[in-house]
């Protein structure tokens, strides 16, 4: 029985078993970022036109892809984890009922969040961080001593995560994609996880860094980590950045 779940979930999500969306029915759209905790610490970050970064040709960024699990110790520098962030996530434009960002989303809904663990940027303190898209700001999620080492054995104990610069941890806001699409939605939301990674990999190569993605994680520790229900919101992708060694 279990062998027919990928099947079923094909066959169910097809176009032609739509029902009327939320959106069709006039229900109100939910928020386009998630709400946080506004006592918590927040930082801002450098504006990405303030932020400068060597010339690096796309075609030498796709044929020189891979996926690096061996990082340095130098650090990232806040500038060029805002810029990371600028170009997976950040907003170039905004308006009450969408946001438009530097990778494709279905029907610009973007409903992905990014958390980060962040190890080894100057002058951030360790811990989980989650991106504010719309307002490019850091707000402080977790910083206790042990969270590298939680999320490590939440990624089926993949060391590097510990040795990274910073892992991005990318969350899915379920409804804010159904709203619009219904059931169909969740397909849409691993593409946008696929779109926003990729641009991760080939930015990541004018900062001289190596990026590992990671999609064996147990779904219920991450998600418990992250105070997520695990149904509306849910961790959906994850990523390691660091600084790439002599040789790679």
């Amino acid at each position: 029985m279990m062998s027919s779940i990928g099947k079923e979930f094909m066959e169910k999500t097809k176009f032609q078993y739509l029902d009327r969306s939320d959106q069709s029915r006039n229900i109100p759209q939910p928020p386009l970022e998630m709400e946080y905790d506004a006592s918590r610490r927040v930082r801002e970050l450098p504006r990405h036109d303030n932020i400068k970064i060597r010339s690096f040709d796309l075609r030498q960024a796709i044929e020189g892809r891979r996926s690096i699990r061996t990082y340095s110790q130098e650090p990232l520098t806040i500038e060029e984890l805002s810029y990371l962030l600028w170009v997976t996530q950040g907003v170039v434009h905004a308006t009450p009922g969408a946001t438009f960002r530097n990778v494709p989303s279905a029907g610009a809904r973007h409903a992905l969040e990014t958390y980060l663990l962040i190890n080894n940027v100057g002058d951030v303190p360790e811990g989980i961080y989650r991106f504010l898209a719309i307002e490019n700001r850091l707000v402080e999620v977790n910083t206790d001593p042990d969270i590298a080492d939680r999320v490590t054995e939440g990624c089926l104990g993949q060391d590097f995560i510990r040795k990274s610069a910073v892992t991005f941890i990318w969350v899915a806001d379920a409804y804010r994609m159904k709203w619009r699409y219904g059931e169909r939605g969740y397909r849409y939301l691993h593409l946008d996880a696929g779109h926003v990674c990729q641009n991760l990999y080939l930015s990541a190569g004018s900062l001289d860094c190596g990026v590992c993605a990671i999609a064996a994680f147990s779904d219920d520790h991450m998600n418990d980590l992250l105070e997520l229900d695990g149904v509306e919101q849910f961790v959906i992708y994850i990523a390691s950045v660091g600084k790439n060694k002599a040789g790679f």
